[in-house]
Order: structure tokens, then sequence, then C-alpha cells
């Protein structure tokens, strides 16, 4: 059972697609581990979950004090389960559930974000791809959380235009799962 951890929404027990093969959720372990190192980053903060699944990573942002989250899934059905999570935790109004591509999204994007989340599928690769849209899609001091299977290796850096770059702070390993923990910095002209 996932449930939101802590703030307005707290104990809100999270609906979740059925089998593994269409989502994967963040284990609970996971999640708060995440929220522990980024609790001081949240607070009035745009957030963008994408590859939202059933949303727990934007509406427990959202329940810490983000002002709005952003969820992005290419399957029908998430984006319904992300509405319904987000109605019985009452944060609808702060949220906004796009039923789209990760990779769509960020070409098309025109907003930027304090927090992303990105949990694409495992064996889909598609993090090294994603990464060099977020210098873009995210405001200076930002922060992205990347996870992934154990073995997978990302960037220590991607560089962005402007002189920005998304750099690797931290990574931290759960059991088989990997969290990587980015931050956008100006670069040293």
């Amino acid at each position: 059972m996932m449930r939101i951890i802590t703030g307005t929404a707290r104990g809100v027990r999270l609906l979740t697609l059925p089998g593994e093969e269409t989502t994967r959720p963040t284990t609970e372990r996971v999640k708060e581990s995440v929220f522990s190192a980024i609790q001081f980053e949240l607070e009035g903060r745009r957030v963008l979950d994408l590859f939202a699944g059933s949303g727990q990573m934007g509406l427990e942002a959202l329940s810490r004090g983000a002002v709005h989250a952003t969820f992005v899934d290419s399957s029908k059905e998430a984006c319904e389960i992300v509405k319904q999570n987000a109605k019985n935790a009452r944060l609808m109004p702060s949220s906004q559930i796009l039923n789209t591509s990760a990779e769509t999204f960020c070409e098309r994007c025109k907003d930027t974000y304090d927090v992303v989340f990105l949990d694409p599928p495992y064996k889909a690769n598609l993090l090294p791809s994603l990464l060099r849209h977020m210098p873009r899609l995210m405001r200076v001091g930002g922060v992205t959380v990347c996870e992934t299977d154990d073995k997978t290796e990302l960037p220590s850096a991607v560089d962005g235009e402007n002189g920005l770059a998304l750099t690797l702070q931290k990574d931290k390993r759960y059991g088989k799962t990997r969290v990587w923990f980015y931050r956008l910095t100006e670069t040293a002209t």
C-alpha cells in the first residue's frame, strides 16, 4: 500500500495501476530517503513528475508545500490514477496532469521547474536523452532526482545553454535501486 508520508495530505492512501509491467512504484524506503534529502527544496516550489505513474512523488511534494505539480505520463490509465489520487488528497487545484510522452513534453514545454522527478522504466534507457532537456526546463538552483536500477551509469554533468549545467551532487544506492541528485548551476565563464 502506498501513501503520502507527511504534510497536508499525510496518510492518504494512493491508488496504483495493477501489475508492474506498466509501472514500477518507487518503494516507501526510497521515497522517504529522497524527500529527506530534498525537504528544504519544496516549500513554494514548482514540481515536474515525469513518468508519473500513480503521481506519488509529485503529490508528496505538494503535500509538503510545493505550490504546483505537473504530472506527465504516456499512459491514459496512469493519468486517470493520478487524477483520482490528487482528488483524494485534495491536491487537484495545484495539479496539472498531461497524457503525453516525456520526450514530447520536454521538447514542447515552455515552463520551468524547481524540482524534477525522472523515473522512467529502467530498461528503456531514456534518462541520457531526457537529462539534456533539464537545463532548459529548470530554474537555477533547481534539483532533478533520477531513479535507476543499480547497474545504470549516468553522466556527472549535462551542459545546457547560457552557461548553465546540470551537475551531479550525489547518488545513493538502496538495494537494487540507485537515486541520482542533480542541481542546475551556473558555470564559470
